[in-house]
């Protein structure tokens, strides 16, 4: 008779007497007595061979025909108590339910102790994959047992899932029959106390202990970042394998009843889940911030968020509120953490004070640092999107819609992650407008400008932050560090291309000619001696640069130097006026911007007369 019928039939009216070809007190009695029989030889107080032996390990079949015969007894003793609540076979039977109890309480102790391996997260959560939901083992017939029902499921599951599943059925049977027997608190505080111990110990055995905010204070850097790592890699265990598995197992176990599912698995896993997502709020309010803890922050909001639905789904009981509720709070407590950090790095932009110039018109370390640490911080974009929500632009200093908008022709607003992102940039260049002024040479600084600005734009278009700021962005920024490079030409070689006649071809006197050559020659050494330090770190902005120089020049001074040669063939020491064959000029303007070094200014002298045997090929 399946399980729920035979309920029905314990609760509700029973059958007539009348039906009864026998008297139901001598039916009830051979009840009784049948189950005397099985269950006086597996009674450890009055059998040795009981007190050593598992009834389940040593036959499984008998092992259910004993749960069987309790559940028969238990049928015949309500109908005792209807007839004659004192009777003699009335006390007989709750003497054999009481040894029957004790009996299955010890079994259902020793299959859990001894079945740990069998019982672990990972294998029942692979075996509640495998497997479809099974009626309960109560509900097998005498045809077949359990073993029988499984190898029914299908020849895929394994020899390890197989164990598995035999365990978690014969623990639900154990616990159907004590429950409906009346016995259902022993039972449960034994699942509670074995269970619990389990999850306490793998939580810490995942590296996740309870700390105090002090104590994390006092920690070393290096161990902390350590802690989170464990961390990180505890809450997906926990919440993927460790809380998943015991709640299946208690799901399994305890399915005849919803309160004790929720009062088992809240007993045993709420103390370890409040620990584990204690820990991340306990992380932020540690004052003593490195570089990196903000990387560290988003991963363990993203830990917590990305596993989200699985928390909600496995902490759904009513008394979980507290843990859910504390989960949410360290949620919202990282996010603050993570829009402080961002608050303070600004800060941290806006309060650089370094005063020495860099080199050459190079790349400042501030824009290495800003933008290696803002292209880290794009690969965060869906959490940072989460966290800044629909939050406003900064307001604490004026900033053109040039840096906020993602293109005049879209009414669309872009996101707060990007309009952040933005602002940060643009602080960064506000401050290297500053620092481009402590050159005392402006097409330096102009040099300076589009170097750094180059590097900004190259670190957006080459990470998630080209996502978030968008084409027209770079477009946009790609234009001014044009517009920079063109100034830098424009103030540091206009001495140079002035020096020449405004037309190279036109014919003049030998003596202006020797007097142009002379003024070329001496602003060209100049602003090469001047600018064989300067450097371009960006190869394509380096070529560029070059090949602008070489297409202003070159072509003008060649013309100027096959128009007047001639004339000054004939002059004597004519190589002290002609100092630089046209490819001389273009091949020292390819040396320029080298970031591994460039020629010293000793070259153009020592270089002379190769451009004076040069100079006589040519004629």
């Amino acid at each position: 008779m399946p399980r729920k019928g035979m309920r029905s039939f314990f609760y509700s009216n029973s059958p007539s007497p009348s039906r009864s070809t026998a008297s139901p007190s001598a039916a009830m009695a051979r009840v009784v007595e049948q189950a005397e029989a099985l269950i006086m030889k597996w009674d450890a107080e009055t059998s040795a061979y009981a007190r050593v032996t598992s009834l389940f390990y040593e036959s499984k079949r008998e092992a259910y025909d004993f749960i069987k015969c309790v559940n028969e007894l238990q049928k015949a003793m309500h109908i005792l108590v209807s007839e004659n609540s004192s009777s003699d076979i009335l006390v007989r039977a709750q003497r054999l339910m009481q040894m029957a109890m004790k009996r299955l309480q010890k079994e259902f102790y020793q299959i859990l102790s001894t079945n740990r391996a069998h019982l672990d997260p990972e294998s029942v959560s692979t075996r509640s994959s495998r497997l479809s939901a099974r009626s309960s083992t109560s509900d097998y017939e005498d045809d077949g047992g359990p073993e029988d029902e499984i190898r029914t499921a299908g020849d895929s599951i394994s020899e390890v899932e197989l164990v598995s599943t035999n365990v978690m059925d014969d623990l639900r049977s154990i616990a159907e029959c004590m429950i409906s027997s009346g016995y259902g608190k022993e039972c449960v505080d034994i699942y509670k106390i074995i269970r619990k111990s389990i999850v306490d110990e793998a939580i810490y055995r995942l590296g996740v202990e309870k700390l105090s905010s002090s104590k994390i204070h006092k920690m070393d850097w290096e161990i902390v970042e350590m802690k989170i790592k464990n961390w990180l890699e505890a809450i997906k265990i926990s919440i993927r394998t460790l809380f998943t598995g015991e709640r299946i197992l208690c799901d399994h176990v305890f399915a005849v009843s919803d309160s004790i599912r929720e009062s088992c698995f809240t007993e045993i896993s709420k103390e370890g889940a409040t620990l584990l997502f204690e820990f991340p709020r306990l992380l932020v309010s540690k004052s003593r911030r490195s570089p990196d803890m903000v990387f560290r922050t988003l991963a363990a909001y993203t830990a917590i968020a990305d596993n989200w639905p699985e928390i909600e789904s496995l902490f759904s009981f009513e008394s979980f509120t507290a843990v859910r509720l504390h989960a949410l709070t360290t949620l919202s407590k990282l996010g603050e953490s993570v829009r402080t950090m961002l608050s303070e790095f600004e800060s941290v932009i806006q309060k650089n004070s370094s005063k020495s110039p860099v080199p050459g018109g190079g790349l400042h370390p501030l824009t290495l640092e800003v933008m290696n640490y803002l292209s880290l911080l794009a690969d965060y974009s869906g959490v940072l999107s989460d966290i800044f929500g629909d939050s406003p632009p900064p307001v604490n200093s004026p900033s053109p819609e040039f840096y906020f908008e993602g293109s005049e022709s879209d009414d669309t607003p872009m996101p707060a992650v990007s309009v952040r992102l933005a602002w940060l940039i643009l602080c960064l260049l506000c401050k290297l407008d500053g620092k481009a002024k402590q050159y005392k040479d402006v097409s330096l600084s102009y040099l300076f400008l589009a170097n750094n600005l180059q590097h900004v734009v190259s670190k957006v278009r080459t990470s998630n932050l080209r996502y978030l700021l968008g084409d027209e962005w770079i477009s946009k920024h790609e234009y001014k560090v044009r517009q920079f490079a063109a100034n830098y030409e424009r103030l540091g070689w206009c001495h140079v291309i002035s020096s020449l006649p405004e037309n190279p071809k036109a014919a003049i006197l030998p003596e202006e000619a020797k007097d142009s050559f002379r003024k070329f020659n001496s602003e060209f050494e100049q602003a090469y001696r001047k600018q064989s330090s300067y450097i371009i770190p960006d190869p394509k902005l380096r070529d560029e640069v070059k090949l602008s120089l070489a297409r202003k020049l070159v072509p003008a001074y060649q013309e100027f130097y096959e128009t007047n040669r001639v004339a000054l063939a004939t002059i004597r020491n004519v190589e002290m006026f002609i100092r630089f064959a046209p490819e001389d000029v273009g091949n020292y303007l390819s040396d320029l911007f080298d970031v591994t070094g460039t020629m010293n200014s000793g070259s153009v002298s020592v270089s002379s007369s190769s451009s004076s045997s040069s100079r006589r090929r040519h004629r």
